[in-house]
């Protein structure tokens, strides 16, 4: 026999009964209150007491539903999927970073955030349809075992994953297992008549957030931090302290398209830069539960010398932390463009089955009290098409297409206006540097094909690059007319139609990407930094910023 709804004594169609609607209602109240405590009771997640009966009726009605749904629609469903869909559809009522992460989700999300993992140590890149080397990591199993740039892995432990549609994910998942455990590689070696076996035993594998530091000029240190992870503080001090051996006495801080990470890692970083006692960061969040203020409180390795943080539309949370606690205390010059505007402080609750909810629970604000949070009172869909925004009214290019209300005034340390309600605006704006893109410049990269032709090069010409040091290809080398060419004819071949317009539109980029990649392959990580760097609008006014004497932010004097 079917049940009937909890309420169904109510329903119109029984007599009125002369009991006070009163008399009904407290019995009933007391009932949902009792069974709140029941169901809420060994939960260990406590909601406020403010509607423990809404909060039971809304329980029992999902679950009454989800049991309907399970037993009597017409098809077979899977209950638990639903219900995943349906706690992801409910959180998106609330606000953009409240998630729910289903248990088999839960690890590869979760390993963002770790600094290292277990592995083999090599970074590829997929080229029609085939798993190919593009460096194996320094002093990795990978590269003791002799990987080589641009060797293909047709198999793993007699697995074909070369032309069967593998994906990066699906890879990553064959590579990576238990260190110790050995995995057999099958590869095809350019110069070899036939593939060969290479056995490569597991290991730890750093997993580094501070992807590149290194001195620009002898005075000058450059360090990029691509999140905020487990491990990054320690990376930052490391390889700070190295370059201050190295004589640096300035630092351009590269967060452009950091998406954050660990709050306490970023506010860590800032206390390196920020002297006494001040404060970082503070959160409010409902009541005083989660109300935090975090204030500098060590002797920080860098709290003197000129400093420029760099920031895109792609730097957000934490980061965003960071830039506006360095700005609001002018410490630091920001230059770039208008941050993402994450400004919400979300719990990780794990979940008994493995899944884990991540709920908003406070809003972050820098010390001179702004918001970073953008507003998202349009909805989801909304709020995902920002940016598409911002390039659509020009903001990514002019300055001037940016607007604050006066409300949302603030003043730094020194008196500087600043504004909040959306992200940090920085100090000195630079504009996206989009001429020498192209259609065909976006379909090369899609296809991997600039990639793939450095990689090429890298192989033909393997001796002679190994004969230079970096610091000789970097003054001598150049990507010539008739190596475009080459590109241009192969990717001719691989279904890209020619297009001369847009490879000429693309030359000084594609020269760029090509001579960064070559030296990715020859030379490390850090020399395809030093190599994008050198031509890039972005860079060159932060250096400029940096060593510009007496710098007026520092001081205080430049007027927003």
């Amino acid at each position: 026999m079917t049940p009937e709804p909890p309420d169904s004594s109510l329903s119109a169609s029984k007599p009125t009964p002369r009991n006070t609607r009163r008399q009904v209602r407290q019995p009933l109240l007391l009932g949902l209150a009792l069974l709140a405590g029941i169901l809420l009771g060994s939960n260990p997640f406590r909601p406020s007491d403010q509607n423990p009966d809404l909060t039971a009726r809304g329980y029992l009605k999902f679950k009454e539903i989800l049991s309907y749904v399970d037993r009597d629609y017409v098809d077979s469903v899977n209950a638990e999927e639903l219900s995943d869909y349906a706690i992801s559809r409910m959180l998106e009522r609330l606000d953009p970073h409240s998630v729910f992460i289903p248990a088999r989700q839960q690890q590869q999300a979760s390993s963002f955030l770790q600094s290292d993992y277990d592995g083999i140590g090599v970074e590829f890149n997929l080229f029609r349809d085939t798993v190919t080397v593009v460096a194996p990591l320094s002093e990795g199993p990978a590269e003791q075992a002799g990987l080589q740039p641009g060797d293909r892995i047709l198999a793993v432990n007699g697995q074909r994953v070369s032309g069967v549609h593998m994906t990066t994910e699906q890879m990553f998942g064959k590579l990576r297992g238990p260190r110790g455990s050995n995995v057999v590689l099958q590869l095809m070696r350019r110069g070899l008549p036939r593939p060969i076996n290479v056995q490569v035993t597991r290991n730890r594998i750093p997993n580094a957030s501070v992807d590149v530091a290194y001195m620009v000029d002898n005075q000058t240190g450059y360090i990029k931090v691509s999140r905020f992870a487990s491990g990054t503080y320690d990376e930052f001090k490391a390889a700070l302290g190295d370059l201050r051996r190295q004589g640096l006495t300035r630092l351009v801080l590269d967060l452009r398209g950091n998406p954050g990470g660990y709050l306490d890692r970023a506010t860590k970083m800032a206390d390196e830069f920020i002297g006494g006692t001040k404060k970082i960061v503070y959160t409010d969040g409902k009541g005083d539960q989660y109300d935090t203020q975090t204030f500098s409180r060590v002797v920080g390795e860098f709290e003197e010398g000129s400093l420029v943080v760099m920031v895109d539309e792609g730097s957000a949370s934490a980061a965003e932390v960071l830039a506006g606690a360095l700005q609001d205390h002018d410490r630091a010059v920001l230059v770039g463009r208008r941050t993402f505007g994450k400004g919400l402080v979300q719990q990780p609750i794990a979940l008994n089955d493995g899944s884990e909810l991540r709920l908003t629970i406070a809003r972050y604000y820098t010390p001179s009290g702004r918001s970073i949070q953008k507003s998202y009172r349009g909805g989801l869909g909304e709020y995902e098409k920002d940016l598409q925004n911002r390039l659509r009214h020009g903001e990514l290019f002019h300055a001037d297409s940016i607007h604050f209300a006066d409300s949302l005034r603030y003043r730094t340390a020194h008196g500087r206006t600043v504004y909040g309600g959306g992200g940090i605006m920085p100090d000195l704006f630079v504009p996206r540097d989009t001429s020498a893109t192209s259609a065909y410049y976006t379909r090369l990269q899609s296809n991997n094909l600039v990639r793939e032709f450095a990689v090429t090069y890298y192989q033909e010409h393997k001796g002679e690059l190994e004969a230079l040091r970096f610091e000789q290809f970097n003054q001598a080398f150049r990507v010539s007319e008739a190596q475009l060419q080459q590109l241009a004819a192969r990717a001719a071949q691989n279904g890209v139609p020619a297009d001369a317009a847009g490879l000429r539109r693309s030359t000084p980029l594609l020269r760029t990407q090509l001579k960064a990649l070559i030296a990715r392959s020859a030379y490390g990580k850090s020399a395809y930094f030093q190599v994008l760097n050198q031509d890039d609008a972005e860079m060159q006014q932060a250096l400029k910023a940096v060593q510009e004497p007496n710098n007026p932010v520092m001081l205080g004097l430049l007027e927003k």
